[in-house]
C-alpha cells in the first residue's frame, strides 16, 4: 500500500543504498549492509518505509529485447479525436502487448508511445490493426528508433 508523503526527504544512507541497488537490483542487503556499514535489519528497514511511500516499486528483471528477436522499437505520437476519450485510449493500449510505454503529454501529439516489435512486418500490424483502429485514436505518427544511445535512471 503506497502513502503519499509529498515532503519525504531522502537521508544520505537512502541516497547510498538506492545508488548501489540502481547498478545491481540482485545484491542482497546483508551485502549493501556490510558496504555502508549498518545492519542488514537496517536496509531492511528502509527499503519498506521507502516501498511504503512509493519511491521505489519492486525491482525488475531488464532483458534485452533484441536478443529475444524484437529489433524495432518505435515511437508513436497519438492523436485523440477528443481529450476526454484519454483514459479510455489508455485502457485500450494497455490490451497491446507491444506498447511498453505511455505517456500523456503537451505539445502536437495527445499521446506518445513506446512499442518493441519483431520486425517491420510485426510493426506495420500493431499500427494496422491493434492501434489505429481504436476507438477515440483519430491518427499516428511513427518515428522508428535507429539506434538507443542513452538508457539510464535518474541519478541521486
Amino acid at each position: 500500500m503506497e502513502k503519499n508523503y509529498s515532503n519525504y526527504d531522502l537521508d544520505n544512507l537512502d541516497v547510498q543504498i538506492l545508488s548501489i541497488l540502481m547498478e545491481d537490483a540482485s545484491i542482497p542487503y546483508t551485502e549493501i549492509a556490510k558496504k555502508l556499514i549498518v545492519s542488514g535489519g537496517t536496509i531492511h528497514v528502509r527499503m519498506k518505509k521507502m516501498e511504503e511511500l512509493g519511491i521505489i516499486h519492486g525491482s525488475n528483471l531488464i532483458i534485452n529485447p533484441q536478443k529475444v528477436g524484437f529489433d524495432i522499437t518505435a515511437f508513436l505520437g497519438i492523436y485523440l479525436e477528443k481529450g476526454s476519450q484519454y483514459a479510455d485510449a489508455v485502457e485500450q493500449l494497455r490490451q497491446v502487448k507491444e506498447v511498453v510505454e505511455l505517456h500523456y503529454c503537451t505539445g502536437q501529439y495527445s499521446m506518445f508511445a513506446k512499442i518493441i516489435c519483431k520486425d517491420t512486418a510485426h510493426l506495420r500490424k500493431v499500427l494496422n490493426e491493434d492501434i489505429q483502429g481504436l476507438k477515440g485514436i483519430q491518427r499516428t505518427e511513427t518515428i522508428i528508433s535507429l539506434e538507443e544511445s542513452i538508457k539510464r535512471q535518474i541519478t541521486l
